[in-house]
């Protein structure tokens, strides 16, 4: 059974910064892309960066030069930096393995990590 536990996510004032954590298990990630996603409310999933199983990234426009991927494959964890947070930025985060192209993804499994950024 595949299971994302992520973790990290707070109160943070705008300008601030925030790490969040996904701990995998019940598969082989490191033979797999990873992908962030958020869920601002009343709204939809929004892709956010993927990380290839090499660590090459990609990223949204609306985050770019903002936020960082990454990840530790020898402790099956990925994990999303933020930096220069925007009050737009508040949203539930979820990590998941990536599906077909680089923005695709599965539906996020585990129960996601809140980052609210507000002053």
């Amino acid at each position: 059974e595949v299971q994302l536990v992520e973790s990290g996510g707070g109160l943070v004032q705008p300008g601030g910064s925030l790490r969040l954590s996904c701990a995998a298990s019940g598969f082989t990630f490191s033979t797999y892309h990873m992908t962030w996603v958020r869920q601002a409310p009343g709204k939809g999933l929004e892709w956010v960066s993927t990380i290839s199983p090499a660590g090459t990234t990609y990223y949204a426009d609306s985050v770019k030069g903002r936020f960082t991927i990454s990840r530790d494959n020898a402790k099956n964890t990925l994990y999303l930096q933020l930096n220069s947070l925007k009050t737009d930025d508040t949203a539930l985060y979820y990590c998941t393995r990536t599906s077909g192209v680089i923005n695709g993804y599965y539906p996020p499994p585990g129960q996601g990590t809140q980052v609210t950024v507000s002053s």
